[in-house]
């Protein structure tokens, strides 16, 4: 029996997962986490062989945390389970030690397939990541109200704590949102990030 572990800070979406794991057969959950920090604390005592990891943590990046963990577990196995779709995140996703990669709309089928491959050591893409990767990386870039807000306080040149104390988040989310925003327009700092945001009138 495969033993996974989730980190999501969607509540509904881990007891879903839970519940479909379990009638599943082919694995059980032996830990869930609503932050890093949360999951940091479990996972040198319930060892999972695969851990869901969501790219949107509310105390850090899945980025970030997905690296952290392959430094300090080598043998867990991670499958990512996120709503972002854009090729950088999943490239860097990957580059971080990722042995696979879920958007949330997968099928039942996808994610129990995801999670058995990445325990046999596999890398698993679901379908429209997958197409996504053999793409033509592409020109046109996606960007959420959110993070064309976020872009126009950091072209203003504000700070991550002015800035989450303007739209009401912490600094912890906005320097999760800033990296994000680095990795989707593929900037190496902020000032690339700007220069690149005015060309391609993102702000």
């Amino acid at each position: 029996m495969i033993k996974v572990a989730i980190v999501d800070d969607h509540k509904i979406l881990t007891e879903g997962l839970q519940g479909l794991i379990a009638a599943s057969g082919l694995a059980t959950v032996v830990n869930v986490a609503h932050s890093a920090s949360e999951c940091r604390q479990s996972l040198g005592f319930c060892k999972p062989d695969v851990l869901l990891l969501d790219v949107s943590l509310p105390d850090i990046s899945g980025l970030d945390f997905c690296k952290e963990v392959k430094t300090e577990f080598p043998e867990i196995k991670i499958l990512a389970l996120t709503t972002h779709n854009e090729y950088s995140i999943v490239r860097q996703m990957l580059d971080n030690g990722a042995s696979g990669y879920l958007i949330k709309n997968a099928m039942t089928e996808e994610i129990l397939a995801g999670i058995k491959a990445v325990a046999a050591g596999e890398i698993f893409l679901c379908h429209e990541i997958d197409i996504l990767m053999k793409r033509p990386k592409e020109t046109h870039t996606w960007l959420s109200h959110r993070e064309k807000e976020l872009l126009k306080l950091v072209a203003e040149g504000l700070t991550n704590s002015e800035i989450a104390e303007r739209i009401f988040l912490s600094p912890e989310t906005i320097k999760s949102y800033r990296k994000n925003l680095l990795l989707k327009l593929d900037a190496k700092n902020t000032a690339v990030l700007v220069r690149i945001a005015l060309e391609k009138k993102l702000i």
